[in-house]
């Protein structure tokens, strides 16, 4: 996968923000499914472990509140999404080994 700087700040940005139930990053449970980044118009999908996540709201909007904070942000579109729905297959392997799996 070709990252450009731009696309890589927004990924870094996402990997600050915590799934307080997990304590793991939103990047490494598998929560984001895409992410672009033109021009400083950032468009993210995501999804949460369960549609009645207690925390998603929280997640959401840390999710806006990060990337409208990176210095080239101009617009942040957040889609959420439970198409396809989150398993603990999508962990990454950092989170994975975090979580003794």
């Amino acid at each position: 996968m070709n990252v450009t700087p731009e696309t890589a700040a927004v990924w870094d940005a996402l990997k600050t923000i915590p799934d307080p139930e997990f304590g793991l990053n939103i990047v490494d449970m598998g929560l984001i499914y895409n992410v672009e980044n033109q021009n400083g118009d950032i468009a993210v999908t995501m999804t949460l472990t369960t549609e009645n996540c207690p925390s998603g709201e929280w997640i959401y909007e840390g999710v806006k509140t990060a990337l409208n904070a990176l210095p080239d942000a101009k617009n942040v579109e957040v889609t959420m999404t439970f198409d396809p729905h989150w398993t603990p297959e999508m962990l990454s392997e950092d989170g994975k080994r975090q979580l003794g799996m």
